[in-house]
């Protein structure tokens, strides 16, 4: 476990001015750099874990990365939070690729999976439930929970990609000509490294019809 008993509100404020001191000292021009606007290539839609930062784990600065985090990062089309962020990311930002990162030990995946109740939480992780669903027989015949559970983080995310896929935004940018990739990947807590799904996808060329949007 990361200790943080170390941490009080205090110690944010004054690591922020050390980071402020020691960022200065290295480059006089960060900041107002910083401050000129972003143009970042990549969005992120992650999990709210304070365990998977997009920047540390890809090694990338401030304004290189767009950032989305929900709970288990889930791709749910009545979501208006991330439809909005999607919409500004490809249609404002013109990204190049829209990345959903899960990862290994996500408390969201195994709540999901299992029968009990967590409270207003339960209808978000309803989606997780529906992959599962679509997924059951694979999943089910995975003897080892942590493996069955490992497995639903990957599903997740590859369904995730596929819902991305189907969204009216991509779709558009795809029609007229934008250069727009979607990917799948899991970070490994135990390792820190990610583990690209494969699962890329940059047109909707081999969509079924009832998929693809005129």
């Amino acid at each position: 476990m990361v200790e943080t008993n170390h941490i009080t509100y205090e110690s944010l404020l004054s690591g922020n001015k050390e980071w402020v001191a020691k960022t200065l000292k290295e480059d006089p021009n960060y900041f107002d750099r910083l401050a000129a606007g972003q143009k970042p290539p990549v969005l992120w839609i992650g999990c709210s874990d304070s365990r998977v930062p997009a920047n540390q784990v890809t090694g990338t600065l401030p304004g290189e990365i767009f950032v989305h985090r929900n709970v288990a990062n889930v791709i749910a089309h009545n979501d208006l939070n991330m439809l909005s962020v999607l919409d500004y990311a490809v249609n404002v930002l013109k990204v190049n690729h829209v990345i959903i990162n899960g990862h290994y030990g996500c408390g969201g995946v195994a709540a999901a999976m299992s029968d009990k109740q967590f409270g207003l939480i339960d209808n978000w992780l309803r989606s997780i439930k529906d992959v599962y669903r679509l997924h059951k027989k694979e999943v089910d015949a995975i003897e080892d929970e942590e493996a069955k559970i490992r497995r639903m983080v990957d599903l997740n995310v590859i369904e995730g990609v596929h819902k991305l896929s189907a969204t009216a935004i991509v779709q558009n940018a795809w029609a007229q000509g934008q250069d727009l990739q979607l990917h799948g990947w899991v970070l490994d807590l135990k390792t820190g490294l990610i583990n690209d799904l494969k699962v890329t996808c940059s047109s909707n060329a081999a969509f079924d019809k009832v998929f693809k949007i005129a």
